[in-house]
């Protein structure tokens, strides 16, 4: 439409310059100016029927501002020179946002929040003709600052550094809904910073350090407690053993004893008292005082008996 209007100024020029040659007399620079302005209004208007589609683009054709049924590819185009090519980027796009938020105890927070998003190219001339060529700061930016900051109230700020995936997963989710109502899609989103203020984050060290100590002290009493189970474990392996060893012990001297028993008999026995005797009779006292003492044993039942045929 630009250059429509373009042309037609140069064309009235044009007819005003021969106009005032002519009336001067001078015909011949009248008609070369008139035929110049001819041509630059021709050229003009040939060249506002060219338009160019860029790769990764949508045209979307007007018709003194009307939106067109019909779209075009990427590439050249022949269109009226009455009509207009608006270029619709249905690419992936990226846009950074900086934004302060409180989460559900009022902490202050700030939150850097990344979207990649795009329109689809069926979708391009609904939304040129429902929101227009700038809808990022239309739509897609209040609906991020809304999605983000109602999210983030959800949740504790100690809860937004501990659980920052559900976080992401929770604003992309509320923010994915919101923006298909208006044909853009998003690709992907994340959480690129959270910064708490100094006090908070001061907090959250003391604590994550008493937590480090209570997990230490804990660990302490506990390789204590396994370490006196241990050596109760060994005192009583020591007493067990020490035990069987007596019982051993005795159970052998038992059956030791058993086994002198049954192998006893008398002469073995008057045998080995001869053996160990050391001549003195044992004596009882008996009668009165001064009485002389008698023999308890008779000596001779301990020594062999002689038969017949030896003393021959």
């Amino acid at each position: 439409m630009t250059k429509l209007i373009l042309a037609a100024i140069l064309l009235l020029a044009g007819v005003v310059a021969y106009t005032a040659l002519k009336g001067k007399g001078k015909k011949a620079l009248a008609g070369l100016l008139l035929a110049a302005a001819v041509v630059l209004c021709l050229g003009t208007v040939a060249l506002s029927c060219v338009q160019t589609v860029p790769t990764g683009h949508t045209g979307v054709v007007t018709t003194f501002g009307r939106v067109e049924n019909t779209t075009l590819d990427s590439g050249v185009h022949f269109v009226l020179p009455w009509q207009n090519v608006v270029k619709m980027d249905n690419r992936v796009q990226k846009n950074t946002v900086d934004m302060p938020c409180f989460s559900s105890d009022i902490q202050e927070v700030n939150l850097t929040y990344t979207i990649n998003y795009q329109i689809k190219k069926s979708d391009a001339q609904n939304i040129y003709r429902t929101i227009g060529v700038d809808y990022y700061q239309t739509v897609i930016q209040p609906c991020i600052t809304e999605s983000v900051k109602v999210v983030t109230a959800r949740y504790t700020a100690e809860q937004l550094v501990g659980k920052r995936d559900e976080l992401a997963s929770a604003i992309e989710a509320d923010l994915t809904d919101k923006l298909l109502h208006y044909n853009i899609e998003v690709v992907s989103t994340s959480i690129e910073n959270m910064d708490f203020t100094d006090a908070f984050t001061d907090a959250v060290e003391a604590k994550q350090v008493a937590q480090q100590n209570k997990l230490r002290a804990e660990t302490e009493a506990e390789q204590k407690v396994v370490e006196a189970k241990a050596a109760a474990e060994v005192r009583k392996v020591n007493a067990d053993a020490a035990a069987y060893e007596l019982l051993a012990k005795a159970e052998a001297e038992a059956e030791a004893n058993r086994k002198i028993s049954e192998s006893l008999t008398q002469a073995l026995i008057n045998y080995t008292y001869a053996q160990t005797w050391d001549g003195k009779l044992p004596t009882v006292m008996t009668g009165s005082e001064g009485s002389s003492m008698i023999p308890v044993l008779d000596v001779n039942e301990l020594l062999p008996q002689q038969t017949e045929a030896d003393a021959e």
